[in-house]
């Protein structure tokens, strides 16, 4: 199968009404909110995406995108990959239509519509690998430069015995 770029935009009621599918890629380097929390901007991201309705006759884009990245591991410092899977389903809404929002199923997102009617699919895409970006990315144990004994700072002592608060209402009692 041809590798063809992901659109940037589509209009959802239209492509769910041709029942299209897109299945292509999008560049790293575009993703830039997704590209600031990396190491390299090199590489592309696989996206499956496929529009429709259901049975309640929503307009749903559902999907899938995967990458690999290279992040710094929180625990050494150097530089680790990790693979980005994620799948997403979503109906568009226009803004501000809160009769709507009532009527959607919790299995589905929501996005909104800009202007034009259209959803920015290269935007969608990139939400959904922040998302799955772990928060704090760190080697396995066995792999990492720092050991587990290394990341010990020392003993810390026995806390000091501190007088009872009550005690002096114990002393009022016996009184």
């Amino acid at each position: 199968m041809q590798k063809v770029k992901m659109p940037v935009t589509i209009d959802p009621v239209k492509a769910a009404q041709k029942r299209s599918d897109y299945d292509g890629f999008i560049p790293l380097v575009n993703l830039t909110r997704l590209s600031e929390s990396l190491l390299q901007s090199a590489g592309e991201v696989t996206v499956r995406v496929e529009c429709g309705t259901d049975q309640q006759g929503l307009t749903v884009i559902q999907g899938s995108a995967s990458c690999e990245v290279s992040v710094t591991c929180e625990r050494c410092g150097e530089a680790m990959t990790v693979a980005l899977d994620c799948n997403f389903a979503y109906t568009p809404v226009k803004p501000d239509d809160d009769a709507a929002l009532e009527l959607i199923p919790e299995r589905y997102d929501v996005i909104e519509k800009n202007e034009h009617g259209e959803i920015n699919l290269r935007q969608l895409v990139e939400d959904e690998l922040i998302l799955a970006l772990p928060l704090f990315p760190m080697h396995d144990e066995a792999v990492c430069a720092v050991s587990a004994a290394t990341m010990s700072f020392g003993d810390i002592g026995p806390e000091p015995e501190k007088p009872n608060p009550f005690a002096v209402l114990a002393e009022l009692k016996k009184k």
